[in-house]
């Protein structure tokens, strides 16, 4: 797969990467007709798993603050 159409997963939203990486991940269960598009998925799946990652690690620190903030404020 390009690697432009890896870099692209960053403008996607948890829930676009997540449904992707599901597609993703089936079509890689039911096996590929060659190494090379096995290999793309893989890269495109890493690529989609990276970005759930750092939604939900931009989402446990906006969490985190606000416990902060009513902890301060208490």
């Amino acid at each position: 797969m390009p690697e432009e159409s890896v870099a692209d997963v960053t403008s996607l939203s948890f829930e676009q990467a997540r449904d992707e990486l599901v597609t993703v991940v089936a079509e890689l269960e039911q096996g590929s007709p060659t190494l090379e598009h096995s290999l793309a998925l893989w890269e495109r799946g890493e690529a989609l798993a990276a970005r759930c990652e750092e939604w939900l690690l931009g989402a446990k620190r906006r969490l985190d603050a606000a416990r902060r903030t009513d902890e301060d404020d208490a």
